[in-house]
């Protein structure tokens, strides 16, 4: 693998990031790494200026991460649930992929403050701090499989994103509402649910979007949340209520 990146790899500047803090960050991921500066570029938030290699970047690294992390959750879902059906696979890896479980897993691995990130980014609340962390945990990712390939970045994914991820599944901000409204509509030949938002109070930084959802025309329900997405989120899960799903 490090071949497959030697082009790249040998393009990153020396690491600046000091050797104690460098170890701080690989005891908490379990993984040390062979090139350091591979490590300090995954943990360089584009809002940080220092990062200017154009060669490879936190938003490049965390669309390769995501892939790798894509590809491992699938391979491992597929072999606990052999009884499984397409479906119901799916429903569990849109969970386990999705920005709320990476953030988790991001706050237990402790990442935010080894993050280099302007003040003012880091200081972000709700879905936008949400984002980056679940993209740092991707960019981590992209760099253990960079630095030492898949079987390394396997082992991270296993030991400290899907380990026990039973007892997470369960929770109601990993479940896609949405989606299992939609399914369910169009399971009983209805149109598929039309959002609205019927109101957004307060100042701009800090909004509270109110959403209602119809089907066929019809109010199912209505939801309160910090973004649009999250209004829609909370109005589907009660129409999900309302209709018995």
């Amino acid at each position: 693998m490090k071949k497959l990146f030697k082009h790249i790899i040998t393009k990153i500047s020396t690491s600046t990031i000091s050797s104690k803090k460098i170890q701080k960050i690989e005891k908490k991921i379990g993984y040390s790494f062979e090139n350091k500066s591979v490590l300090e570029t995954a943990i360089t938030h584009t809002s940080h200026t220092a990062n200017q290699s154009g060669e490879l970047t936190f938003e490049r690294m965390e669309f390769l991460g995501d892939a790798v992390l894509g590809l491992i959750i699938s391979e491992e879902l597929f072999l606990k649930y052999p009884n499984y059906a397409e479906g119901q696979l799916s429903e569990l890896k849109s969970k386990l992929v999705s920005r709320k479980f990476l953030k988790i897993k991001a706050i237990e691995l402790d990442l935010l403050p080894d993050l280099k990130i302007n003040s003012k980014t880091k200081q972000m609340k709700g879905e936008k701090i949400n984002s980056i962390l679940g993209n740092a945990v991707e960019s981590i990712i992209c760099a253990i499989f960079i630095d030492g390939g898949l079987n390394k970045a396997r082992n991270f994914i296993r030991n400290y994103i899907i380990n026990n991820f039973e007892l997470y599944i369960e929770n109601d901000d990993l479940t896609n509402y949405k989606s299992i409204l939609q399914e369910f509509t169009q399971s009983q030949n209805s149109t598929v649910p039309v959002y609205k938002i019927v109101s957004e109070i307060g100042p701009e930084h800090e909004k509270t979007f109110t959403a209602k959802v119809y089907i066929n025309d019809e109010f199912f329900g209505m939801g309160e949340g910090k973004n649009k997405k999250e209004a829609h989120q909370i109005a589907a899960k009660k129409a999900c209520g309302k209709l018995g799903v």
